[in-house]
């Protein structure tokens, strides 16, 4: 099986999130996978909020902060400066990822620019969630927020790298708890935090993670200059991004390719080839508007067959019908140049296939995605109908055996998206993927 995708990669999701980008970047990092062999894989952005699930055999990794390419030994994982940290989950990771075989040393970096989530972003996180009623943003409680809030007052951002001035660190982290303290008494009634506690325990973390703290940013710019190849590894979706998502219902950075090239410190020229990673149907997570959402059997259908429950929360997904109108979009802004398919196998068993390809608002047609939740709210969605198939495709292992009717929605599909489909997955492992030539 070959894949072309030259260059240094970008693997992004166009839809909600959880479109299948751990299976697929641990496949495509794989020295003996279809794109030849990869040096590094990079997280850019975003946190623990992120969950990326990769299946090896009999072998289950559920991965949250540490990038999908850590399962190969060959591979070095760049957790660079544009994610969140929060030190506990990480080791905690770290010490199941070796309990399950993998090995974790040398091959992992953590940005010593990386800002740290600590518990009173967690509560403020979940306070503030609290008090927003029937407009929850549907956060994770993870922290994200207002860490990345703190990262861009500057005031009371710590990043991974002050962990190691001791005093430093300490006076720090002292004058910021007393200023949470204040706003978690005045608002909510809390008590807050006892910032001795919180100095004890990070430096306990600070003294785990530091064999794996470095300059990512030198280390990458290193790995260029030698001609080492990269993946650049996105978490959540395109949907999501702060500033070109369904605001306010995204996360808390720039989860398009657009991202990356901040959150890891590199140049836009340095990457060639820009993946789109899709599922064959949509789903989201949390409150925002969801145009082609399936509150009937057949959403639940989809969400039963497809296991949509988030790897992070648990929580069951929304689904509904693919909305090409939004992932044109999303790959328009992320440079896509080639996308995947994941989840294709999903669909058997429907009768009819439904593709949304336009929306109506105040009778005018929209074919470019509206980023405005008013206007989504509104919408009337103009779908396309294609034949399904009864037939299950999940030991099918070259395009040419699949049917007909499945052919046909992956065509149909890279006409409206105006991308080339290369790669249909039918199944969580790594063998159940095809490569595609339509």
């Amino acid at each position: 099986m070959q894949i072309d995708l030259p260059g240094n990669l970008c693997v992004v999701g166009l839809q909600w999130g959880d479109e299948g980008k751990g299976k697929l970047v641990s496949l495509l990092a794989d020295p003996q996978g279809p794109c030849g062999r990869f040096d590094y894989v990079v997280r850019y952005g975003g946190g623990a909020n992120a969950g990326h699930t990769v299946v090896i055999g009999e072998k289950k990794f559920a991965m949250h902060l540490v990038p999908s390419g850590i399962v190969w030994p060959e591979i070095t994982a760049v957790v660079a400066n544009g994610v969140v940290v929060d030190p506990e989950v990480m080791l905690t990771e770290i010490s199941e990822l070796r309990k399950k075989g993998v090995v974790v040393g040398k091959n992992l970096k953590v940005s010593s620019k990386a800002h740290l989530i600590f518990p009173y972003h967690k509560l403020q996180d979940k306070l503030s969630e609290s008090q927003l009623g029937k407009g929850l943003i549907g956060t994770t409680c993870r922290g994200i927020g207002p860490c990345y809030a703190d990262k861009a007052t500057r005031t009371h951002g710590i990043r991974v790298g002050e962990l190691y001035d001791r005093p430093y660190f300490k006076e720090k982290l002292e004058r910021i708890v007393a200023d949470k303290n204040c706003i978690f008494q005045a608002l909510y009634g809390e008590e807050g935090f006892d910032p001795q506690e919180i100095y004890d325990q990070y430096c306990s973390y600070a003294d785990q993670l530091e064999p794996f703290v470095c300059d990512t940013t030198e280390l990458l710019h290193g790995a260029l200059r030698k001609g080492e190849r990269i993946m650049f590894e996105g978490a959540q979706g395109a949907l999501l991004d702060l500033d070109h998502g369904t605001f306010p219902y995204v996360t808390s950075s720039n989860s398009t390719s657009c991202g990356l090239f901040a959150g890891a410190g590199v140049p836009p020229g340095c990457v060639s080839s820009y993946l789109g990673v899709i599922k064959a149907y949509s789903t989201r997570v949390g409150s925002g508007p969801f145009p082609t959402e399936l509150d009937n059997q057949i959403g639940q259908y989809i969400r039963d067959r497809g296991r949509e429950y988030g790897t992070t929360t648990g929580r069951a997904r929304r689904t509904g019908w693919f909305d090409a109108v939004a992932v044109r979009y999303s790959a328009a802004i992320s440079g896509i140049t080639a996308i995947s398919v994941m989840l294709l196998d999903v669909l058997a068993g429907l009768e009819t296939i439904r593709i949304a390809v336009a929306y109506e608002y105040e009778g005018r047609t929209l074919e470019f995605f509206p980023a405005d939740v008013h206007v989504l709210e509104k919408v009337r969605v103009v779908y396309e109908e294609l034949p399904g198939w009864q037939d299950e495709i999940g030991d099918i292992r070259s395009q040419d055996q699949l049917p007909a009717e499945a052919l046909n929605y992956l065509r149909r599909l890279q006409q409206v998206l105006e991308c080339p489909i290369k790669i249909a997955s039918v199944g969580p492992e790594k063998g159940q993927t095809i490569p595609i030539t339509l």
